[in-house]
């Protein structure tokens, strides 16, 4: 008697991003559980259950295709959350992936290869080797098929260089990289033939960063898949080699620059021949032709674009003197990453998006912080035996750092003071102390409903009539004081002393003047007043002036000894004080006069040399015009005698009758008359 078939409920596809936004957790817990549910069910299934049930599931295989296509594009599309359920869900859709593809035959739509590939993007190169060898075992004709189909795609628009749906073809290498990967066998059908190749060689003409380098990492993935395996095909490597070789012959003898080719760029920025030279000779298949290609394609490496030796990284003695680390794999005992790990752990990600930091700080601890001896374990599927079991997808966990002391056990110290609190003026109010009326108290305003006329209206808090009269009496508005608006010292700035009355100066200068007037009249009635000596700093007259000018002796003194040295002041202070009462009995002559026997003095009208105008004429006396600067008639032996006498002959040249041509020629030009 057969057993009953069970029957289980169809699965919903997984949502996509706009859906997944809209999604709140309880819902996510829900969906979560309905489709671990779901799913162990079918795992639970015996064979022939499965075949009967599971393989005629189509809603089954379309959560699939679209759960692993979301995982592909975001390994964290599901977030933990301190929750084992999406590494459930995960683990259960690879095993029913598995059994789906164990079938005979499979399900079509997970024989795609777009499927494969984002099974490998998400359960690494490992697992995924293993799914996709189970569908090429089992339906290896609609895997080609599918590979055949995006393969004459990608060759066409890499052909058509601009002309190809570039954007597309780059996002299809990238997923197809994912595959090539971790199945040799789709290597080896890419390389089948010489037309993917050349596509790739002839769209990197292309100056085109991003795609650049996918079409290097394409061609290395495809040349490093023809060494693994089983099998592997060092015959159909040793020709795609040469064909590398001769394309980047042809691009040497054209126009464009030799460096710039895939052939160069491979080489130099890749190991590709140092892991093939490696993997030929350790399968004991080494031919001369082999090495003879390997080396004309190291000839092609660009100059000092050689891959960097290892960093070396210093490292401090241990003195034990630190605090004590545990062993955490690159964490410290906080459970912290090193600055210099977390550069390492995005360095093997760039290569290896599948890999989970926590993975590969376990083997950057085993390979010493070694990323090359890293990246040389992931390609040659040579990890150490308790590393091949380890869950890859694994995330560095990052713990909280402990409120507490590092160095346990040591003896307590005093708690350090604690700083100052900030206080202010409603500390200890009826507020702080809890005794406030609670009718007081209000959230916003007391009355939201109260408007400005309300407030007018309201005559309860104005102040009494009789209070406002007591203050207005209180006001004299006679009692003003001084605008000191525009001062300087209040205004900042310059007052314009121009204007009268804003010059503090004027005072100055009416006191001054009063002094001089008072000193000088005493000046010129009675000048031994401002002797220096003690008799007539006693007198009454200097009493009396000092009385008046409120200076004192020493004052009164320097002024008339200035005066007495200044003919000039003197001039100017007698224009200014003398009393003029209209008459004038005599008339000081104003012409130029020669004073007898050389007497004048620098500021006198009167000539001591007499030279200058108006002086003597005639025959004894042309020798004497001039400026005052020497006589030729002097006495013998003087020294401005002595020049007066040589520049005679010079003034006479260099004068002659010009000056008074020229006095006459002013004359007319001022309207005047000749004679």
């Amino acid at each position: 008697m057969s057993s009953k078939v069970p029957v289980i409920p169809s699965l919903a596809p997984f949502p996509g991003a706009a859906w997944r936004e809209q999604l709140v957790p309880t819902e996510w817990q829900a969906c979560l559980d309905a489709w671990i549910g779901i799913t162990s069910a079918h795992l639970s299934l015996s064979s022939s259950h499965f075949t009967q049930v599971s393989a005629k599931d189509e809603s089954l295989s379309e959560f699939l295709v679209s759960y692993i296509a979301a995982l592909a594009e975001n390994h964290e599309v599901i977030p933990a959350k301190n929750s084992d359920r999406p590494r459930l869900l995960r683990k259960q859709c690879y095993l029913l992936s598995y059994r789906l593809l164990d079938l005979d035959p499979p399900l079509g739509p997970l024989l795609d290869w777009e499927f494969l590939a984002n099974l490998s993007n998400t359960y690494g190169q490992r697992q995924g080797r293993k799914l996709f060898s189970v569908a090429w075992k089992r339906s290896s004709s609609t895997v080609e098929d599918s590979l055949g189909k995006i393969k004459t795609y990608l060759t066409m628009n890499l052909e058509a260089v601009l002309e190809g749906d570039l954007k597309s073809v780059e996002s299809q290498l990238k997923r197809l990289n994912h595959l090539l990967y971790a199945s040799p066998e789709v290597a080896a059908f890419f390389l089948a033939g010489d037309d993917f190749v050349d596509s790739l060689i002839s769209c990197y003409k292309l100056m085109n960063p991003p795609l650049r380098k996918i079409l290097i990492s394409t061609m290395y993935l495809c040349l490093i898949g023809l060494t693994e395996g089983g099998k592997p095909k060092f015959s159909s490597l040793v020709d795609q080699l040469y064909s590398l070789k001769s394309a980047a012959d042809i691009h040497k003898a054209g126009p464009t620059s030799v460096n710039d080719s895939l052939v160069a760029e491979l080489v130099t920025a890749t190991p590709i021949l140092k892991q093939l030279q490696q993997r030929i000779k350790a399968s004991g298949s080494g031919s001369s032709r082999a090495e003879s290609v390997l080396t004309a394609l190291g000839g092609f490496k660009k100059a000092g674009g050689s891959q960097r030796p290892p960093r070396l990284i210093k490292r401090k003695i241990d003195k034990g003197k630190g605090i004590a680390r545990d062993d955490n794999f690159g964490q410290d005992s906080n459970g912290q990453v090193h600055v210099h790990q977390m550069s390492l752990i995005s360095h093997v990600q760039d290569l290896f998006p599948d890999l989970g930091s926590g993975f590969i700080v376990k083997l950057l601890d085993e390979c010493d912080d070694n990323v090359e001896l890293v990246i040389s374990c992931l390609l040659e599927d040579s990890l150490p035996n308790h590393l091949q079991d380890a869950d890859r997808s694994e995330e560095l966990k990052s713990q909280p750092r402990p409120s507490g002391d590092l160095a346990r056990g040591m003896v307590p110290h005093p708690t350090p003071p604690q700083l100052p609190t900030r206080r202010n003026v409603f500390d200890d109010d009826e507020f702080d102390q809890l005794t406030l009326d609670t009718s007081r108290l209000h959230f916003g305003r007391r009355n939201p409903n109260q408007t400005a006329d309300d407030v007018l209206d309201d005559k309860t808090t104005a102040p009494n009539k009789a209070a406002i009269l007591s203050a207005l009496a209180a006001f004299d508005s006679d009692d003003d004081e001084r605008d000191d608006t525009y001062d300087v010292e209040d205004v900042g700035g310059t007052v314009d002393s121009a204007a009268p009355g804003n010059n503090p100066e004027e005072v100055n200068v009416d006191v001054k003047d009063g002094q001089d007037e008072t000193l000088f009249r005493a000046y010129k009635s009675t000048p031994d007043v401002f002797n220096r000596d003690a008799a007539t700093r006693r007198s009454k007259a200097r009493m009396a002036l000092k009385e008046s000018t409120g200076m004192t002796d020493e004052s009164i003194e320097g002024w008339g000894l200035m005066l007495s040295r200044d003919p000039r002041q003197l001039r100017r202070l007698d224009a200014k004080f003398s009393s003029f009462s209209g008459e004038q009995k005599m008339l000081a002559p104003t012409a130029w006069r020669a004073s007898p026997a050389g007497s004048g003095t620098e500021d006198s009208d009167i000539d001591g040399n007499n030279r200058g105008r108006g002086g003597l004429r005639g025959g004894g006396g042309r020798g004497g015009r001039g400026r005052g600067r020497g006589n030729v008639a002097g006495p013998i032996g003087d020294r401005e005698t002595e020049v007066a006498r040589n520049k005679k002959e010079v003034n006479k040249g260099s004068r002659a009758n010009h000056n008074r041509r020229d006095q006459r020629a002013k004359k007319m030009a001022r309207g005047g008359f000749p004679g």
